[in-house]
């Protein structure tokens, strides 16, 4: 297996409109305090950035907006704006779930909820839905599936597909034993909770691979440790209409370079985007 430490540094994947869509290495939070580095930082880092003959590389004052997030242990393309207009633009897309997004993830099949896996495994070529309340647990950064509505609860809607089934039990730091099965999935989320993909794949028996806060990953280590490991899900394209033209654009983002090289070499595509690898030097 791949050094579970992936690529630290974001790099641009598009740029046009006000738009920037960048790579987010797992372990680098897309927002943070001051003095502690994240993606917003490093993009406002890139904008102020200076030519040798000291003209500005950025625009609009160096402005980024941040329309979009993904988790701290979670990697792929991420989008930000570089002019309000376009951020504006953005939210409002976000707001109206105009915006596609797909993720890919290792999951470790327990066994712990028979009927979910065989679902999944089940309607393999058209998908499943899963829907479920989510809400955020109090005084902690994690969420949790409630079975009644409440006031805090919120309707959480992803379409999950099986894409294969993986060889071997030890991924992302953690040996699962030789009863566990590990499979790749395509999420989809319709809605936007916290933790959504990680929280209903856990309670359907399916830990994302790596996942300490919701089973799977290795609680031996310390709290810093876990919450710079990263885990095997990976926000692999990202669809939304320009700010200028309307054009609908679509943008991918390769596999970090720790994942398992079983993956990136299945020649898998999901939608028009082929599953590869971050290729280093």
């Amino acid at each position: 297996m791949n050094d579970v430490r992936g690529t630290l540094e974001p790099f641009v994947l598009f740029e046009s409109s006000g738009v920037i869509a960048v790579f987010k290495p797992a372990g680098l939070p897309t927002q943070s305090p001051a003095g502690i580095d994240s993606a917003e930082a490093w993009l406002r880092r890139r904008h102020h950035c200076r030519s040798d003959a000291g003209h500005a590389m950025g625009s609009a004052g160096g402005y980024v907006g941040i329309p979009h997030r993904l988790d701290r242990a979670v990697s792929g393309v991420l989008l930000m704006a570089t002019t309000p207009r376009a951020a504006r633009k953005l939210s409002r897309q976000f707001e109206r779930r105009q915006i596609i997004k797909t993720y890919v993830a290792i999951v470790a099949c327990t066994g712990s909820d028979k009927g979910s896996a065989e679902s999944l495994e089940r309607g393999c070529e058209q998908g499943v839905e899963w829907r479920d309340l989510i809400e955020k647990v109090p005084d902690q950064a994690r969420a949790r599936i409630v079975q009644e509505s409440g006031s805090a609860a919120r309707e959480a809607v992803t379409h999950a597909t099986l894409l294969a089934k993986l060889f071997g039990n030890d991924f992302f730091g953690r040996r699962q034993g030789p009863l566990c099965d590990h499979w790749l999935v395509e999420l989809s989320p319709l809605t936007g909770r916290m933790h959504q993909l990680r929280v209903q794949a856990a309670w359907r028996g399916m830990p994302v691979a790596g996942d300490f806060l919701y089973g799977n990953g290795d609680h031996c280590r310390t709290a810093d440790e876990q919450r710079q490991q990263p885990i095997a899900l990976h926000a692999l394209s990202i669809q939304f209409a320009d700010p200028d033209t309307g054009a609908m654009k679509t943008v991918a983002s390769p596999l970090p370079d720790f994942w398992p090289e079983e993956v990136s070499g299945m020649g898998l595509r999901v939608g028009l985007t082929e599953l590869r690898a971050i290729r280093r030097g």
